[in-house]
């Protein structure tokens, strides 16, 4: 789930998240938020405020699109967070050119010294998807797994994900 800087200003959004997941029948700890580092700089100490209520929930906390924006390592610090996403720029490039694949190369490194889990966006081909692999990448989103679901998919998806944890428990 991704969050925008406005949406990380609203004081209602923690319990509007947990009423949906309790709507949902939706064990938090499978949620991951997705917060970009720019919406990060905007609002930091907003930002920090609503992941750890969240955080204290079981919810996840994902740094997108991590090396475009600002990169500090101050906001990996601050923020606590869970798992890093490799900006597709970078991933859909390294293949072809040098320089992208050593950026993908440390970005993993940083994440693995951190303790965090790493997903890479934009993977769209088994070479890629290969890579990544050696390089000790987590997981990995993009064509190459499939398309983007509309909401209404996505919806029953996760009705149904949510009976199967349900039943296994």
């Amino acid at each position: 789930m991704n969050l925008s800087p406005r949406q990380i200003s609203d004081p209602s959004l923690t319990h509007r998240i947990l009423d949906l997941l309790a709507q949902a029948s939706f064990p938090p700890h499978r949620l991951v938020v997705e917060i970009t580092e720019t919406a990060v700089v905007q609002k930091l100490d907003e930002a920090k405020r609503v992941l750890d209520q969240l955080r204290r929930v079981g919810v996840r906390v994902a740094l997108d699109d991590f090396g475009t924006g600002y990169s500090g390592l101050y906001h990996l610090r601050e923020l606590q967070l869970d798992t890093i996403k490799i900006d597709r720029s970078f991933v859909s490039q390294m293949l072809a050119k040098p320089e992208e694949a050593r950026i993908v190369k440390a970005i993993l490194s940083l994440s693995q010294a951190l303790g965090l889990h790493t997903t890479a966006e934009g993977i769209e081909n088994t070479q890629v998807l290969e890579r990544l692999t050696k390089l000790g990448c987590d997981t990995g989103q993009g064509f190459l797994f499939g398309e983007p679901e509309p909401e209404s998919a996505v919806s029953e998806t996760l009705r149904e994900q949510a009976e199967l944890a349900r039943q296994i428990a």
